[in-house]
């Protein structure tokens, strides 16, 4: 069994000893560099550009400005094309821009020979603007009278979505406000937020461009190389192809990199320098201020509950801050309110109602798990709070409400074909030793005090039916009896690379060993994929490799019958030969057969095997988290003690990849629940666009992680196996507040829970201070 082995990854030696060829280490010698020139206002139009000076400066070869570059509205998401304008994304983008949408908006860009002469030369430009307020907030953006951020939505609000699902067979309720108003229910309401956050990943955009037969190569650090691909088209207005893209290795991306950010603008560079290649590479500052993060949101929500611990009905009202573009649109708060939604069944009814809101603050995308950590925030938070003010176990509430199996979302049809959910929370409870810990920290007093906490967590696998799911792979067959494995979908350092190998050699009765892949992908020649992103691969892609393994082995076995005169129906593939199927005789060698295929004056067969899957299902996975913390009350310090996420994937491919994945994610829990957010002045301008300022966590602030598994077999999965790669970052954060809570009494509604808002919190709640004196 090649699925399910615990194997070193297919890329580790490669990139632990440096031979892994990243975008900047490819390409011709000099290229020329290009560099961008932003905006120093957060709202406004470019009235005039003054490019004479930088022009004449000694090695720049090109100066273009926002009113140079082809006017052509473009979307950025990496999302697949639609055929279907209601499946489109928002196209509100330039690679140029006179309107100016946040402080930092690309207005010019330089082309020079070397990044120093690029520089010198921005410094030259002049430019005259028109300035409006900056609207940085989404109830500053919909002010009435305030002038559009974009002319199409007037009122700044991109989209408006309503979800009812009022009671059903149910003569004593009609709606879901008769619910939470009834005096039969305890009612319940939260007001909770979430913060800003960069994804922080090691190699920032990059990408090179040129020319060659009329044609334009796009270099880049990328997920979505097949999507990079249509964009850069559409943006210049060309045949897209026109335009071939080249994935190298790729140095982290948590979906920042699931946005077409600045090829298309290189693509068109290249095209001013006679096709000379252009290298287009980020500073750390441009990637926090000019690509995208996580969108800050803000729920108000409402529960009623029964004495019996089950929820009634619940409502959420989230309101997204979306920055200047549309981005990935309406998709990130709809996905908060829908994991608000799915991760408890409410009895009688559920509303919930999202706005994505234009400001003028850099646009948030795609990031790790995609609005569901937001989401989760609210929802687990509301979970604590009641569980606290009711005085109920916070396990057992949980328990009495998961989503069942079987359950079909009413909205999307989404269904839950397995569930490990509640053997996870027994995994996590006994591992932390919830009871002994929770009758422990009981009637605690002093400044110095421990809690425990939890949280648990839905989130489908793939975007099926929002959107297409679709995927091709290609295996060839090598002289040696060994093969090539060739997709489109990304290895971005998640280690995809690695499960599509043994994806591909279980289908084909290998061993992984014996497949060859290249992290390389080429839109002139690898199958196409809509890229990394969703946690689809596995899943989506892992489908495709399965059908074409399959299809590839039954072809191999079709040319050892032909040799060996005997039915197919007879042989099997094992121990790299055909051997009869009953008694398991090694009759030829897969290098054998491979040489027979090739050179054989009889019939040389050259064995290869392509097809496509279009993916039209998906399901849950499913995971709870447990922390236990000390809390400094006098200076707001968490220190996390004990950390474990325990997670239900369904069968797992790779077993140390999946433990690795886990341990990733919930150190980007840990950020965000205690230190990371981008900070913003009153002009708009980035405060903490740095490594430095911005408060990432580090060795010294984690504890020892861990994770645990329990196993599913989900029957739409390839193998079994379902969503794991951006779960783990969710559920972290509210299980450390819940542990926050547990141990102070303070329920904190906001993101991070920094040491300045702890003692703010402590201090409103008399823990320090006056009030607070017996207590510390």
């Amino acid at each position: 069994m090649e699925v399910g082995r615990k194997l070193t990854r297919v890329d580790a030696v490669d990139k632990v000893t440096g031979r892994a060829y990243y975008t900047d280490d490819m390409g011709e010698r000099p290229m020329l560099v290009a560099k961008v020139l932003h905006s120093t206002i957060a709202n406004g139009f470019v009235k005039k550009i003054d490019v004479s000076a930088a022009a004449a400066l000694d090695g720049v070869v090109k100066v273009v400005t926002c009113f140079d570059v082809p006017q052509i509205p473009y979307p950025t998401p990496g999302h697949p094309w639609s055929v279907e304008a209601s499946h489109q994304d928002v196209c509100d983008r330039l690679m140029l821009t006179r309107r100016v949408r946040y402080y930092g908006d690309d207005i010019a860009a330089v082309v020079a020979e070397d990044e120093i002469i690029a520089q010198r030369a921005l410094k030259r430009i002049r430019v005259e603007y028109e300035e409006l307020p900056p609207l940085l907030t989404p109830e500053a953006a919909m002010t009435p009278g305030v002038t559009p951020i974009h002319q199409e939505c007037p009122d700044n609000v991109l989209k408006h979505t309503v979800t009812n699902l009022p009671p059903k067979d149910c003569p004593e309720f009609s709606t879901v406000e008769e619910v939470l108003a009834s005096p039969k229910f305890h009612r319940f309401e939260g007001h909770y937020d979430t913060q800003q956050v960069q994804h922080c990943h090691i190699e920032n955009p990059i990408s090179y461009a040129y020319m060659e037969h009329g044609r334009i190569t796009v270099v880049s650090s990328t997920q979505i190389p097949h999507i990079v691909r249509r964009v850069v088209g559409q943006a210049l207005g060309i045949p897209w192809g026109q335009v071939r893209v080249i994935k190298p290795y790729i140095g982290g991306g948590f979906g920042n990199k699931q946005e077409v950010l600045y090829e298309p603008l290189n693509a068109y560079l290249t095209t001013q320098v006679g096709g000379r290649a252009v290298k287009l590479e980020l500073t750390r500052e441009e990637t926090f201020q000019n690509t995208r993060s996580r969108h800050p949101e803000h729920f108000d929500v409402e529960a009623a509950v029964d004495d019996d611990m089950r929820l009634m009905a619940r409502s959420c009202r989230a309101v997204s801050n979306q920055g200047s573009y549309a981005s990935h649109g309406h998709a990130i708060v709809a996905n908060s309110v829908n994991g608000f939604r799915q991760i408890y069944a409410d009895v009688l009814g559920h509303k919930s109602e999202a706005y994505t809101v234009y400001t003028n603050l850099p646009a948030p995308g795609a990031m790790r798990a995609y609005g569901i950590p937001q989401g989760a925030w609210a929802a687990e938070c509301l979970m604590e709070d009641i569980a606290h003010a009711m005085g109920w176990d916070p396990y057992t509430f949980r328990l009495k409400n998961l989503m069942p199996e079987g359950y079909v979302d009413p909205t999307n049809g989404i269904t839950c074909h397995s569930s490990g959910l509640k053997a996870c929370m027994e995994k996590g409870a006994a591992f932390i030793g919830w009871d002994e810990l929770r009758r422990a920290y009981q009637n605690q007093t002093g400044p110095i005090r421990r809690g425990v906490g939890m949280s648990v967590f839905v989130y489908k696998t793939g975007v099926w039916p929002i959107s297409l799911e679709t995927a091709s792979a290609r295996i060839v067959l090598n002289q040696d009896g060994t093969v090539q494995l060739s997709v489109g979908a990304t290895e971005i350092g998640q280690g995809g690379d690695t499960v599509f190998c043994q994806m591909a050699a279980e289908a084909i009765g290998i061993p992984t060993e014996d497949v060859h892949i290249v992290s390389f992908q080429d839109t002139d020649i690898t199958p196409f994929d809509t890229g990394a992103y969703a946690s689809r691969q596995t899943y989506v892609t892992g489908m495709a490799i399965k059908k074409v393994g399959l299809q590839f082995r039954q072809k191999l076995l079709d040319y050892a019958a032909e040799v060996l005169d005997r039915p197919a129906e007879g042989l099997t593939i094992q121990n790299r030969a055909v051997c009869d199927a009953s008694t398991g005789e090694v009759l030829r060698t897969l290098e054998e057969i491979s040489q027979e295929a090739f050179y054989s004056f009889r019939r040389s067969v050259h064995i290869t095997a392509e097809d496509t899957n279009q993916c039209k299902d998906n399901t849950f996975a499913f995971g709870c988290c447990f922390a236990q913390v000390e809390v400094d009350i006098p200076v707001g310090k968490v220190k996390i003690l004990h950390l474990v996420n325990v997670h239900d994937s369904g069968k797992l491919i790779n077993p140390a990849l999946a433990e690795a994945q886990v341990h990733g994610g919930m150190s980007m829990g840990i950020g965000q629940a205690l230190s990371e957010e981008m900070k913003f002045d009153s002009r708009g301008r980035l405060l903490n666009g740095n490594l430095l300022d911005y408060k990432m966590p580090t060795a010294m602030d984690h504890p020892e992680l861990h994770a645990l598994f329990v196993e599913t077999d989900d029957p739409t999965g390839p193998f079994g196996n379902k969503a794991l790669g951006e779960p783990p970052a969710i559920p972290v954060a509210p299980a450390i507040r819940a542990a926050i809570l547990n141990a102070t009494g303070v329920a904190l509604n906001r993101l991070p829970m920094s040491p300045q808002y702890l003692v703010e919190q402590f201090t409103a709640a008399g823990l320090i201070g006056e009030g607070g004196k017996d207590h510390v």
